[in-house]
């Protein structure tokens, strides 16, 4: 049996979003085919932090042609970084002490990955977080993403504040 759902989604709506690209690129480095979010919906720093968030994959991703060319799924490795995006968002809404023109909260670590169901071009995938642990230095949010209604994939997401540059 698959495990409870870390946020309420479908309370939230989708239609109008907290946080859209622009917004985003305010607090991630990621350009380009890396942006793996479309937008954020809710962002919770009560109860320990919450988020819910969605990409919608589209048929013309740069992994789409040589990813199982006769039925493309969105790679298990681009799910967990959509889960990253989604923490690393998180984090720097609980985290108010960093200055986010010249730090980005990085990618430091995975744990627990499950993949239920297959993501595939045209599909919306929920992305929700919960926070865990949350310290500058090394944070824990762990999250999940929902197809059509139905748990597809969860991971908990280790992230730490980086300087964007050397």
């Amino acid at each position: 049996m698959p495990p409870r759902l870390l946020v309420d989604y479908k309370a939230f709506d989708f239609s109008k979003p907290l946080l859209d690209l622009d917004a985003i690129r305010t607090v991630l480095p990621q350009r380009y085919e890396m942006e793996q979010l479309t937008a954020v919906v809710h962002i919770d720093s009560e109860q320990g932090g919450r988020i819910v968030g969605y990409r919608d994959v589209r048929d013309d991703e740069f992994w789409v042609r040589g990813h199982l060319p006769e039925r493309p799924l969105v790679p298990g490795v681009m799910l967990c970084e959509m889960a990253a995006q989604l923490a690393a968002v998180l984090e720097a809404r609980l985290d108010t002490s960093t200055n986010w023109e010249t730090h980005f909260r990085g990618f430091a670590g995975l744990e627990g990955v499950k993949f239920r169901r297959s993501v595939v071009p045209g599909d919306r995938i929920v992305l929700l977080g919960q926070c865990g642990k949350f310290a500058r230095r090394m944070s824990t949010v762990f999250t999940q993403g929902i197809v059509n209604g139905k748990l597809a994939f969860e991971a908990t997401i280790h992230g730490s504040v980086m300087p964007r540059t050397t």
